[in-house]
C-alpha cells in the first residue's frame, strides 16, 4: 500500500488518471449520442446519407457571393450560405474591432461628457438581449428609413434607404484578381525585409518606407499593364428603386450593425482593461520623455496592452462568428436559414444539423488558431 500510495501522490500519475477517466466519459458520451441518433432513425425507417446534396433546390433567397439560382444543387445552396456567414463575421470582426477601439478610449477620455457617453452605449447595449437588438435594427431603424425617392445621400452616389444601401461598382475582370494576388505577395515580401532592415539598424526606417512604397506601387503598375478599360455602373433611381451598382439588403445592414454595436460594447471593456492592465510606471516614464499622449498610447501603452487583450478578443471574435447565426430571425440568407429550407424540403435533419456543428466548429477552430498564431508571436517580441 505504501508503494501505490507513493505512486499515487506523484503529479504526472494522478493527472494521466484523472485525464483517461476524462476522456473515456467523453467517449462514453459520443458513443451514447451515437447509438441514439442510430436507433431514433432506424424505428423511423430512415437512413442517414448526404448525397441529397447533390439534388436539386427549388427554393430561392436573395443576396448571395456565389450566383446561387433555384434549381442549383442543395451543396450550391449550402455554399452559398456559408460564404454570406462569411462575409457578416469578417466585416463584423473588423468592425467591431475599430468600433471597440474607439470606445475604450473614449471611455478613457478624461473628458467626462465623452467618457459617460461611452459609458451609456457599453451598459446599453452589454445589458440587453443580442436577438432584440437585431430586431430593433430591422425593424425600427432600417425599415423606418425613407423609401428610395427620399434615400439618405451618404455620399455621392452612396444612397441608404429602407431597400438598403447602394453604391457605385466597377465589373470584375481578372487583372484585378491578378493584382490583388501581386498587392499580398509584394507587402508579404516588404514585411520580411523590413525585419531583415530593422535587424541591420542603420537605414531601416528609410528602406522600410521605400519597401512598403514599392509594395503599393508595383500591383498598381502591374493592374494598369494587363488591364481592360475599366467599366462599372452608379446607382440611379429608376422608377421604385434604384438600377445598377451595388445593392445591399436591409437584412444585411441590420445584422451587420447589431452585430458590431453589440459585441463593440464587450470588446471596448476588454480592450479598456487591458490598457489600464499596463504599469502606470510605463506611462509616466513616456510621459518624462517628452511623448505626446496619443505617442504614448502607440508606442508604449498598446503594444503591452495587447499581450493582455489578445486572447478575451479572441473569445469575442468567436462569439461574433457564432451569433452571425441570429441572422434567421430578419430573414438574412445564412447557412442556418439555408439549413432550414432545405430540412422543410428534403427532410434530412440529422444532415443538415450535422453540417451546421462542422461548419460552426471549423470555424471556431480555425478562428482561434488564427488568434494563437498571433499571440505566439506576441509573446516571442516580448521574450
Amino acid at each position: 500500500m505504501n508503494g501505490l500510495a507513493a505512486v499515487w501522490l506523484r503529479p504526472g500519475v494522478r493527472a494521466a488518471v484523472w485525464q483517461t477517466l476524462a476522456g473515456a466519459v467523453v467517449i462514453a458520451g459520443v458513443l451514447w449520442v451515437a447509438a441514439n441518433i442510430s436507433g431514433n432513425v432506424a424505428r423511423r425507417g430512415l437512413d442517414i446519407d448526404f448525397g441529397f446534396l447533390a439534388g436539386r433546390a427549388s427554393f430561392e433567397f436573395g443576396e448571395n457571393l456565389v450566383g446561387y439560382r433555384a434549381g442549383d444543387s442543395f451543396l450550391v445552396a449550402f455554399l452559398a450560405g456559408l460564404a454570406n456567414t462569411l462575409l457578416v463575421a469578417m466585416l463584423g470582426i473588423m468592425l467591431t474591432t475599430i468600433v471597440a477601439m474607439i470606445l475604450s478610449l473614449a471611455r478613457l477620455s478624461p473628458n467626462r461628457l465623452l467618457s459617460r457617453l461611452a459609458w451609456g452605449w457599453i451598459e446599453a447595449v452589454r445589458n440587453t438581449p443580442l436577438l432584440l437588438q437585431l430586431l430593433f435594427w430591422h425593424q425600427l431603424a432600417i425599415r423606418a428609413l425613407p423609401g428610395p425617392h427620399q434615400a439618405w445621400a451618404v455620399m455621392p452616389g452612396v444612397f441608404l434607404s429602407n431597400r438598403g444601401l447602394v453604391f457605385p461598382a466597377l465589373d470584375w475582370q481578372p487583372a484585378m484578381g491578378v493584382a490583388l494576388a501581386a498587392f499580398v505577395a509584394c507587402t508579404a515580401g516588404a514585411v520580411l525585409m523590413r525585419r531583415a532592415a530593422l535587424a541591420r539598424g542603420a537605414g531601416a526606417a528609410l528602406r522600410t518606407v521605400v519597401m512598403f512604397a514599392l509594395a503599393l506601387t508595383l500591383p498598381v503598375l502591374l493592374f494598369l499593364a494587363i488591364a481592360e478599360p475599366l467599366e462599372g455602373s452608379v446607382p440611379t433611381l429608376r422608377g421604385f428603386n434604384f438600377q445598377g451598382g451595388v445593392s445591399v439588403s436591409p437584412e444585411f445592414v441590420a445584422l451587420l450593425a447589431g452585430l458590431v454595436v453589440y459585441q463593440a460594447g464587450f470588446m471596448a471593456e476588454t480592450i479598456r482593461s487591458g490598457i489600464l492592465g499596463v504599469p502606470k510606471g510605463q506611462v509616466e516614464a513616456a510621459a518624462s520623455l517628452g511623448l505626446a499622449r496619443g505617442q504614448q498610447l502607440r508606442r508604449v501603452v498598446l503594444p503591452q496592452a495587447l499581450w493582455i487583450i489578445v486572447p478575451p478578443v479572441t473569445s469575442q471574435y468567436l462569439s461574433l462568428t457564432k451569433n452571425s447565426s441570429l441572422a434567421v430571425a430578419i430573414g438574412y440568407p445564412d447557412l442556418v436559414r439555408v439549413s432550414q429550407v432545405t430540412i422543410s424540403e428534403t427532410g434530412r435533419a440529422v444532415e443538415c444539423i450535422t453540417i451546421l456543428l462542422l461548419v460552426y466548429l471549423s470555424l471556431s477552430l480555425f478562428t482561434a488558431f488564427l488568434m494563437n498564431l498571433y499571440n505566439r508571436h506576441l509573446m516571442r517580441r516580448r521574450g
